[in-house]
This record gives structure tokens, sequence and C-alpha cells, in this order.
């Protein structure tokens, strides 16, 4: 057989042709997520617009790994290996001597192979655009199933808020009076949490550890928030941080979180790749790792589900054992971390991460092996594990996104803490900088010709500063958007929530 031609001897004609499709529709890929991009800033999305730029980051990664491979795959090739080297650990068996055929054209010593042919070399190249390719999809669709089921709690803030107007409208006219008091909001918040203790502690049985466990297994595969869970969830957030606000928007507020957090499980991280590595070492023929390793994001998102429906029964059993010691001014359900595994409720996002990660990587993986190999391929074993194998991947995919995601969303504000990205990118910043301020020497608060000691007075200053700081010049600062306007009361409030207030 022939030398192959090189492009000193391909028709201009065929060369031209080529890089126009290839240029074209990379171009056009570039200019979608552009527009993307200027849509979710229109629509002020700036923690999906983030998520996107962390999508943009990983198409750039796998491009530069491409590219390395491209690079490299010269010195690669010419890299020789005894023969018996390569005859353990194959994800096949090798019926002939084909390799070792191939290789002699590249090793001139007897019964030496290349480490890496060009084909197989090529294989991993498109194993790594496939890779990344259904894992922006996964993310996307993530996104869009979690959203779908948010926006459905909406109505029940909706009628919250009318209910809150209600009892602040009744309190208003008895001040006027001159008999009211906050009773009437205490008591709306009570009403919520009687009915969600009642639900999650009904029946003796739920006083065994064993019984409260399956029946939180059970829950999450059937109305996994309520509303009086989400009632609940919401008074006991309020009446935490914010008892003098009941009409906050709670559903907005947990919205904007959830979105900012987002962007973490969108990225593949390190670990997710040596986990990669991990995958295509141990895929040995006979193993069947392709299909055990599908288990694996099943059983900790179930493990995962289970736990947060847990710790929504646990605070009601909490609050049941403290009822008789209650008074109406003392709320029931009291927020904390120490339900969390290790009290860490960011160790819960990060298995929620690998669990997407890995889905998308087996889902990836098979993608693959059909394109490069085809469906008769012995990398894809059994029919019957190919299809079972899709078929918990789509599982795996609705419900993360549709239950465990928005699960998350709303247990995780349950620790006690304020998530300051839930008020905005603004605000966010400016408590930030408000904290860096007050690490500064006293006198830095004191304001000329005024009493350093009065609050308003440093408050007005510090914003100032903050906003200084940032855009390097009052005049030049860039107006915020309207739902993001950083007013003094919206550091204030925010800086106080996390124990940074005056």
């Amino acid at each position: 057989m022939g030398k192959e031609a090189t492009l000193a001897f391909t028709p201009t004609w065929v060369v031209a042709i080529v890089c126009l499709v290839i240029v074209s529709i990379s171009l056009a890929a570039e200019r979608s997520l552009h527009y993307l991009g200027k849509y979710l800033e229109c629509k002020k999305q700036k923690a999906l617009f983030s998520a996107l730029q962390r999508l943009k980051e990983e198409l750039m990664l796998l491009g530069f790994i491409s590219f390395v491979l491209s690079l490299s795959q010269g010195f690669i090739v010419s890299i020789c290996i005894p023969e018996t080297s390569t005859d353990f650990m194959l994800p096949c068996n090798r019926g002939n001597s084909r390799v070792a055929e191939e290789g002699a054209k590249i090793c001139n010593k007897k019964g030496d192979v290349p480490l890496l042919s060009l084909e197989a070399l090529h294989q991993l190249h498109i194993f790594i655009f496939v890779l990344g390719l259904v894992h922006v999809v996964f993310c996307a669709t993530t996104i869009s199933f979690s959203g779908a089921k948010m926006r459905k709690w909406k109505h029940w803030e909706t009628e919250i808020h009318r209910e809150v107007h209600e009892k602040l409208v009744a309190v208003q006219q008895e001040k006027n009076e001159g008999q009211g008091s906050s009773l009437s909001i205490v008591v709306l918040h009570r009403e919520h949490q009687d009915e969600f203790v009642h639900k999650r502690t009904k029946g003796f049985w739920m006083k065994l550890a064993v019984a409260s466990w399956i029946t939180a297994f059970l829950k999450q595969f059937q109305d996994s928030v309520s509303k009086s869970d989400y009632e609940a969830l919401r008074s006991a957030f309020v009446v935490e941080h914010y008892p003098e606000k009941p009409d906050i928007d709670f559903h907005k507020y947990m919205t904007r979180a959830v979105e900012y957090e987002f962007k973490r499980v969108v990225g593949i991280s390190w670990y997710l790749w040596l986990f990669v590595i991990l995958f295509l070492l141990l895929n040995i023929n006979g193993w069947h790792t392709y299909f055990w390793l599908a288990f694996l994001p099943l059983f900790l998102l179930l493990i995962v589900g289970a736990k947060l429906e847990h710790i929504i029964t646990r605070l009601a059993q909490e609050a049941a054992i403290s009822l008789s010691n209650n008074t109406e001014e003392v709320p029931k359900i009291k927020p904390c971390k120490d339900h969390f595994w290790f009290h860490k409720p960011e160790l819960v996002l990060h298995l929620i991460h690998f669990i997407l990660f890995q889905n998308s990587f087996e889902i990836s993986f098979f993608f693959w092996i059909l394109v490069s190999e085809g469906f008769g391929s012995c990398m894809m074993e059994r029919k019957p594990y190919v299809i079972s194998r899709l078929v918990i991947g789509v599982i795996i995919e609705v419900i993360c996104s549709y239950i465990t995601l928005p699960l998350y969303a709303i247990v995780t504000h349950m620790t006690g803490q304020i998530k300051l990205h839930g008020f905005g990118s603004r605000v966010h910043e400016s408590v930030h900088g408000w904290i860096g301020l007050r690490k500064k020497p006293f006198s830095f608060w004191k304001i000329p010709g005024g009493d350093p000691n009065a609050d308003s007075g440093r408050e007005a200053d510090v914003t100032r500063r903050v906003a200084k700081e940032r855009s390097g010049s009052s005049r030049s600062m860039p107006m915020a958007p309207a739902d993001e306007i950083v007013t003094v009361d919206d550091v204030a409030v925010a800086a106080a929530a996390v124990g940074q207030g005056p």
C-alpha cells in the first residue's frame, strides 16, 4: 500500500471545503453561546450567565486537551513497548496479531509495538469531545428540569404573601386603635408549622429511626416538597433571619441562591478527571465495569434524596419534642446544620455534582463506543446490559434534576446561616466589601464633622467607600439592575444576617 498523501498533494478545493465546513460549525457554536449569554444578561440571570462562562472554560479546557493530543500524536506513536506488555488489562479479547503487524511499520525492533496506535489516539480524541458535549447537554437539562419544579412553588409564595399582607393590615388597624401587636404574624407562622409538624410526625412508628429513614426514602418519590413543607421551612427561615420582614420573597431568594450554586455543578473538577482515568484503567474485559458502575450514581442519588427528606423530618420531630416548652413568640422549627453530614451542607452539593458528571460520563461513553466501534462492539458487552444502563441513566437524570436538586435548594437554607448570593450579586459584593472594611482600624469609620458612633452615618460612609473600591470612582459606578439596587438597608440587613453588621 502506498504512502498517504500530504496537503502538498491534496487538491486545494478539497482542503478549502473541509476548512469552510469546520470553521462554519465552530463559529455557529461560538455565536450561539455568545447570544445565549446576551439573553441571560438581558433577563438579569447573572448566576446562569456565570454558569455559562464556566461552561466556556470547560470547553476551552477540552479544546486544549485536544490540541495537546494532536500536537504530540507523532511522539506518542513513536514510543515503542514490548508486545508482551499489551497482553493483559484489555477491554476486549485480542484474537489476532494485527496490532503487532501494524506496529512493525513504526517500531524497528522485532516484538515491539507502539504505545498507542494512530487509530486508538483518534478514538480517544473523539471520546474527549463527546464527553464535553454530553456534559453540556446534561447540565442544560438539569437546570431546565429543576427550574420547572421550583416554578411550581411560586404560587405557594404568592398565597403566603397574600396571607401576610392581610395579617399586616390587621396588625396596623389594631395599632391605630391602640391595642395592636405583631401577634397575628406569629400566629401565622405557628399555623404553617403546626400543619407541617403534624404531617411529618404522624404515627407512633415515626419515633423509630428505621421507620423515619424508610419514610424519608419513599417520600422523595411522591410529593418530595409539599405545600406544608414549603410553608413551614419558609416560616422557619423568615423567623430565624427576618422576623421584622415577614413578606420577604423567599422563593426569589432561594432561586437566586441555587442558580449561583449551579455553576459549581457545571464544571469538571480535577477529581472528576481522576475518576475518568480510573474508569478507563478498570474497564477490563470480563469485569463488566461499564455495567456495574451505572449503579454507583443511582445508589448515591437515593441516599442523598433520603438524607434531605430525613433532615426535614428531623426538624419536624425536634419541633414536636419541644412543643410543650415553646410559646407563640418562640419558633418551633430551628434551622441547624448539625443535621447534615459532618455538619457540612456543601458536601451534599459535591455529591450531586459527582452524580451528574458520572451519569453524563457513562452516557457519553456509550455514544463514543457507538460512533467509534458500532453497537456490536465487544466494549458494549451484552445488549441487556446496554439497555438497562441507558434506562438507569435517564432515571438518574430525571430524579436528580426534578427531585433532588430542588429538594436541596430548599433544605440547604435550614442550616441557620444566610446565603448572601441569594440577595443578588450587588448585595453579595457590598457585604463582602463591608466585612473587609470592618477589619480596618476604628479610625477608618470616622466621618468628618459627625459622630463616629452614629450607625446611620457609618453605614452611609461604608456604602460609599465600598462603591468606590468596586468601581474606582463613584461617578463611573454602573447602575445596578432594578431588582438588585444596593441600598444601605440591603447591605446592613444582609451583613447583620451573617453576624458582620454594626
